[in-house]
């Protein structure tokens, strides 16, 4: 069993900067693909980033590539979400999720592909 935490969330002005981090309880995170999701009031949850166990492999939707950036520490057991040049319509809660593998897929985006989640921390970006 694995337990996720977010943190870093809060509210930035837009063109500000946030890291969110999530931290992993359990073994075996150094084989778990990762990834952030959010979501916004009245809207569905959506994909953001994820990385694979070695963080060789990144992935982004489009509308935060160039601006966020995914990274992992093994070694913490933590994930991380750098997010610059924020704007008031990637004001969402922040999720981290996650599930053991150590193969490629193309499934990243899909929020049915992760078997862990956090509990979200609230980002809001004022204009």
């Amino acid at each position: 069993q694995v337990q996720l935490v977010e943190s870093g969330g809060g509210l930035v002005q837009a063109g500000g900067s946030l890291r969110l981090s999530c931290a992993a309880s359990g073994r075996a995170f150094s084989s778990y693909f990762m990834g952030w999701f959010r979501q916004a009031p009245g809207k569905e949850r959506e994909f953001v980033a994820a990385i694979n166990w070695s963080s060789s492999n990144r992935y982004y939707a489009d509308s935060v590539t160039g601006r966020f950036t995914i990274s992992r520490d093994n070694a913490k057991n933590t994930v991380y979400l750098q997010m610059n040049s924020l704007k008031p319509e990637d004001t969402a809660v922040y999720y981290c999720a996650g599930r053991w593998l150590r193969t490629t897929t193309t499934n990243y985006f899909n929020a049915d592909l992760y078997d862990y989640w956090g509990q979200g921390t609230q980002v809001t970006v004022s204009s």
